[in-house]
């Protein structure tokens, strides 16, 4: 396996407060379909551009995506993605503010500083993703 796939595997591929600081950008929710950590969502970072296509870890090419809709998404590109997801939850948003709410929230800068503070009090990204969710969901994941 190269350098730049074996960097990839896992969870260590990125620093988890940039992690946390790409979530917060992007509302602790999926770009996508809206689902969010107090929905009990399993967040995911998606590559907007794939990785093994040459796509970078840059923030710009990241958002915040629940896993359900990571794994759904497959090859398709995101553009195509968020089409068919806009029809699939059919909530009224078209497929078109779903691009366009991806296109401006990546472009937005990352606090990187007050993710590191917010994983210092609350004693990691785990425990910041636990603290977000409703008190019946903490109970039930005991």
């Amino acid at each position: 396996m190269d350098k730049r796939h074996a960097k990839s595997q896992g969870m260590n591929w990125i620093r988890q407060e940039k992690r946390l600081a790409i979530y917060l950008r992007d509302g602790l929710a999926c770009c996508y379909c809206s689902a969010a950590v107090e929905d009990d969502a399993t967040l995911t970072l998606d590559h907007l551009r794939a990785y093994a296509n040459g796509g970078s870890n840059d923030a710009t090419n990241l958002i915040t995506c629940c896993h359900r809709c990571n794994s759904a998404r497959g090859k398709r590109s995101w553009r195509k993605f968020a089409a068919q997801v806009a029809a699939y939850i059919n909530h009224g948003v078209k497929s078109a503010d779903i691009i366009a709410h991806i296109s401006r929230t990546r472009l937005r800068v990352l606090d990187m500083d007050e993710a590191k503070k917010i994983m210092e009090r609350r004693g990691g990204l785990a425990a910041v993703l636990q603290s977000t969710k409703p008190r019946a969901a903490r109970k039930a994941a005991r």
